[in-house]
């Protein structure tokens, strides 16, 4: 069978992160809803998104097709309900549709002539982007039993201290030395090639990805997800950063989203609680307002190749869009529109050949190539993202 995530409703709400991916491609406890979903059903999945997204995510229909909703996360017995859809069939929890066969991805679908499958257990779904790190214990803890059930941990080190050492995965290449690993409150997998440096303090749930580095003296509290190839230090709790993003010195990040490519300055902190401890709200693209998160803690919202200097403060619901650059003294605004420039004085456009420079020299020194479907990409974001921009170069 043929398998194609698609975007969903969801996609709007989950900007800026939607922004450079399918919703597919969003990391969510130890691995992407990509990933997640390929495992489980063992076999390779592409995806209906976004047509400037398409030609770096495109789709492969053939005569039968299966069509999934990547907001939501799989399980066992969802994935023996996918499975098992044949022509005229779709999978609903509620009045959201989670899959459907189909004969042709491009015609409009009238459900109403499917025999609907009623899914009434619990399910992990993604609606907002603050779902990414209040999920992220639940999606920890999945994820860990898929990928560790059956398989033999490497030991743990005796140098370090550890709490529920059953608990604890090390795969192959990973180091940890001299670390206190606490995983009695979830669980604290470490992929391959990862490094835990002495002196670091992590209490799980906690996910460190393929060739991911804690620093030495890092203090992380779950549920805290650190992505392939990043790089983090300081004081961290119940954040998740996608990929290839660094957060390597002091300074706090808490209830927050990164997204990939991104860099923090020294002693960057966010907020995560109002002063007045009222519920935060979040800038949200589809509504074009501020939105209530119905959350008394949430912290930052970053999206891909976004940067802050020394010392950035951020306040409590900051949402920061793609390629940015953020620096200077003071609190900037919580809605930074994506290629802004400045800091709470104001900021002006960063215009897009300066920032594929930047991009393209830091994904070179990873051996990765900025291409030109990835400039394509974020141009088009350039564009859709113009009007939120008051001040255009």
């Amino acid at each position: 069978m043929n398998y194609i995530l698609f975007d969903g409703p969801s996609r709007n709400d989950l900007l800026p992160f939607t922004f450079t991916r399918p919703v597919a491609d969003i990391r969510l406890g130890i691995m992407t809803i990509r990933e997640k979903w390929e495992l489980y059903l063992g076999t390779t999945t592409t995806t209906l998104t976004e047509d400037y997204l398409s030609e770096k995510h495109p789709m492969v229909e053939m005569d039968e097709n299966v069509m999934i909703n990547a907001a939501f996360c799989p399980n066992q017995e969802l994935v023996a309900l996918v499975q098992g859809l044949s022509e005229n069939q779709a999978i609903f929890k509620d009045e959201d549709v989670i899959a459907f066969f189909t004969k042709d991805t491009q015609e409009h679908i009238d459900f109403e002539s499917f025999e609907a499958i009623e899914y009434r257990e619990s399910l992990i779904k993604i609606e907002n982007t603050w779902d990414i790190f209040s999920l992220n214990a639940l999606a920890i803890a999945e994820d860990f039993e898929q990928l560790t059930t059956g398989r033999t941990s490497q030991p743990i080190p005796s140098s370090n201290g550890v709490m529920a050492g059953q608990r604890i995965f090390i795969e192959e290449g990973a180091k940890v030395e001299f670390a206190i690993l606490n995983a009695s409150e979830g669980p604290i997998y470490i992929g391959k090639d990862a490094e835990i440096m002495e002196g670091s303090l992590i209490r799980g749930p906690f996910a460190l990805c393929d060739h991911a580095t804690v620093r030495m003296g890092a203090k992380i509290y779950g549920a805290t997800t650190v992505g392939p190839h990043s790089k983090v230090g300081g004081e961290i709790k119940n954040a998740v950063i996608f990929g290839y993003s660094n957060k390597g010195h002091e300074g706090y990040l808490g209830n927050s989203v990164i997204g990939e490519w991104c860099n923090m300055g020294a002693d960057t902190n966010n907020s995560n609680l109002k002063n007045n401890y009222a519920e935060v709200r979040l800038w949200n693209y589809n509504t074009e307002s501020f939105f209530k998160t119905g959350l008394q803690f949430c912290g930052l919202m970053m999206a891909d190749h976004s940067k802050c200097g020394i010392n950035t403060m951020f306040n409590t619901g900051t949402v920061v869009g793609v390629s940015a650059n953020i620096f200077g003294s003071g609190f900037p605004r919580n809605f930074i529109p994506s290629f802004s420039w400045g800091g709470h004085s104001g900021f002006t456009t960063y215009l897009t050949p300066k920032a594929f420079e930047v991009a393209s020299l830091l994904m070179k020194r990873r051996d990765l190539e900025f291409t030109e479907v990835d400039k394509k990409i974020m141009e088009q974001v350039f564009e859709l993202t113009r009007k939120y921009r008051k001040s255009e170069d």
